[in-house]
């Protein structure tokens, strides 16, 4: 089975409808961007001529081998730059933001890390890919039902209920677990059976969320949540399920929502003391507004890193969301507030978005379920436009089960969508916990794989070995060239969308607003052309021939879902938050494929290091492959969920008086 992903004029129509923005504005705002500084960029090449790195040049992308005995260098991470907080980040944005020393600064950053090397002057024969879309194709996946797509949400969540088989107690294995985290149906249970009712769970989850924010090291999982507003739903839903009418299995379920996601009554900040002066919600996101449709209990938005411009969840105007495996640590960014309030058991699911493994990397970090679904699966209206073509709404579950009924929901463009594309298929998986399916291919990378720490790799190897042991799958070795390229490439992309979406809004704000690493951020992602735009694209194209030609192989790709566990977060950072590219490239290194080429991923909470800190791994599926790619962590998930650690910060909302 291969797939492709040509720029059709009726893909790029869909494509740019899911945001607010398109690329062909994008590229003539960075042009008149260009333009405004063109006098200063002849200045610069006038004094760095002479230091002009020479470019890449290219193979063609059909000409590469992608076996385990190939040629092709796997280039390491080669981040030149110290850990900075406080007062050294201060210093770093006055000579990046200095007229006289700012251009000679992001020379020499650009140069050190690759990135004129290996994107900005690269010879590259392919055409450029702006968008990754993929048209829909059958792929004959085993154990699946198709939706009839005119079903309504509510009844599109019963389907998927109905696809997974009730878990047992005991395991695969035989054992049990010694801890697990409740279910959508352990409340829902719990409600019809009037053990508690949705307004009982909302009392406790506003007195957690207090005394979360009470402790000597404040978790700061939201950045605004009303009881107000919680109780006002919850009441409704207690009523609904006193005359024996819920909606569905969500109903007076509690789910958090990134606050990147447009969601009533709240501001939409995207982690900023300043965007929601610009830019208004005007309404629920249409994520939300299926899951509102559901009964889902809206308990507020979740914090983030700034701007999502960064890995680590610091966040210097909100606090930092801990993590609650060790509140010493980070919970991993951009999403970290909601894997977080996952993780410490105040909701089974929660809302984020994946740009750059925003939904992935902190769902590793904290012990829980990431799915991101492909490009253009689940509608991106409402959703901040800060990376058009790389960012997607992804899910944050304690258990697999969890994130299927959400993905039920969230899943499937609006009516009509398109006039010309017609809307991929929906299939859901039929979850059997004892019989998965058969046959499964694994695609592994084995220099990729073990570029992490070595608990992680260990970890991640023996859950390999689970899965050949108990399934009898079968690992493929395969080569994934120019990985590093395609992180360079990604970070080009998404820094020149990011600053491009902002600029008019940049152009009024008093810069004091912005926190000192965001301004670093916003300093880099600006200082890229047109030109090296449109070569991170040709790479798009290259790598996107690359995988298509794996997946004819292998059903999914398998990687750690980190290069490093949760690290600690240090007191110089809560003002400034800080600079630490070395960690930040190793927490992206395994992300970037799911967004750069707009595939599914998902990642499976499979062990710990000898810190009790989790380890997640990840799977990279076909296009549309998502039933295929539930079934694994499925199955994954029945191997190692008797190892499962209670965190060290959980609150029970169902626990009986």
């Amino acid at each position: 089975m291969t797939f492709s992903c040509e720029l059709h004029p009726q893909a790029l129509t869909h494509a740019l409808s899911l945001s607010d923005l398109c690329v062909s504005s994008l590229l003539l705002q960075i042009h008149r961007r260009e333009r405004e500084r063109e006098r200063e960029r002849e200045r610069e090449r006038e004094n760095m001529g002479l230091f002009r790195d020479k470019g890449v040049v290219y193979k063609a992308a059909e000409t590469v081998d992608l076996g385990p005995h190939s040629d092709e260098f796997y280039l390491q991470a080669n981040v030149k730059a110290p850990r900075m907080a406080g007062l050294l980040v201060k210093i770093f944005v006055w000579f990046l933001e200095s007229r006289i020393f700012g251009a000679v600064l992001l020379y020499f950053l650009k140069k050190n890390n690759l990135i004129h090397k290996l994107v900005s002057n690269a010879e590259i024969e392919e055409s450029p890919v702006f968008v990754p879309l993929h048209p829909f194709e059958e792929l004959n996946e085993k154990e699946v039902i198709e939706i009839d797509p005119n079903l309504s949400v509510p009844e599109k969540v019963q389907k998927a209920v109905n696809a997974i088989t009730p878990l047992v107690e005991e395991l695969v294995d035989g054992t049990k677990p010694s801890f697990r985290r409740w279910t959508i149906m352990d409340y829902s249970r719990a409600y019809s059976s009037g053990v508690l009712t949705p307004l009982k769970v909302a009392q406790r989850f506003i007195a957690s969320v207090e005394e979360s924010s009470a402790r000597p090291l404040p978790m700061a999982f939201f950045i605004d949540c009303k009881a107000e507003d919680i109780l006002r739903q919850a009441k409704e839903s207690t009523l609904r399920y006193e005359r024996g009418e819920p909606i569905s299995v969500l109903d007076g379920v509690p789910v958090a929502v990134k606050d990147e996601i447009d969601c009533s009554p709240y501001p939409t900040t995207g982690g900023t003391k300043w965007l929601h002066k610009f830019r208004t919600c005007q309404g629920d996101a249409c994520c939300v507004m299926r899951l509102r449709s559901c009964g889902a209990i809206l308990v507020g938005k979740t914090n983030m890193h700034e701007l999502g411009a960064g890995t680590s969840g610091i966040n210097p105007h909100y606090g930092t969301a801990r993590n609650p495996y060790d509140s010493k640590r980070i919970a991993g960014g951009s999403s970290s507030g909601s894997a977080a309030v996952v993780s410490a058991g105040l909701c089974p699911v929660a809302l984020g978005v994946d740009g750059g493994g925003s939904v992935r990397m902190p769902a590793a970090l904290c012990g829980v379920v990431g799915l991101k679904p492909t490009f253009g699966r689940v509608p991106h209206e409402g959703v901040l436009p800060l990376n058009w073509t790389v960012g997607m709404v992804g899910i944050l579950a304690g258990t697999i089960e969890d994130a299927f009924v959400v993905y039920a929901a969230l899943s499937g463009q609006p009516v009509p969508h398109s006039p010309t594309l017609p809307s991929p298929k929906e299939y859901y998986p039929l979850l059997k916990p004892t019989t998965p399916i058969s046959g499964i291919r694994l695609a592994k990378y084995g220099k990729w794989f073990d570029d992490c720490s070595d608990e992680i790799k260990a970890c991640c190897s023996h859950a390999l070995d689970k899965l050949h042991k108990q399934y009898g799958w079968e690992t493929l070795e395969v080569t994934i060239p120019e990985i590093e390229v395609m992180r360079l490439a990604h970070y080009t992309t998404i820094a020149s969308e990011c600053h491009t979406s902002l600029s008019s809004y940049l152009e009024k704000l008093d810069v004091a607003e912005l926190g000192w690493d965001a301004r670093v951020a916003l300093g880099v992602y600006g200082s890229f052309s047109s030109q090296e735009y449109i070569k991170a694209q040709r790479i798009r194209n290259r790598q996107l021939q690359f995988h298509r030609n794996i997946f004819a192989k292998a059903d999914v790709i398998v990687s750690p879902t980190i290069g490093v566990t949760a690290y600690e977060i240090f007191d110089d950072a809560r003002e400034t938050g800080e600079l630490d590219y070395i960690n930040g490239a190793a927490l992206v290194r395994y992300s970037i494929a799911g967004n750069f080429l707009g595939l599914p991923t998902i990642t499976i909470p499979v062990g710990y290091d000898k810190l009790g800190l989790p380890i997640g791994l990840q799977f990279i599926g076909r296009p549309w492959s998502e039933p295929t790619l539930i079934h694994i962590a499925h199955a994954m998930q029945a191997l190692c969920i008797s190892e499962c650690q209670k965190p060290e910060v959980f609150y029970d909302l169902l626990k009986e008086d």
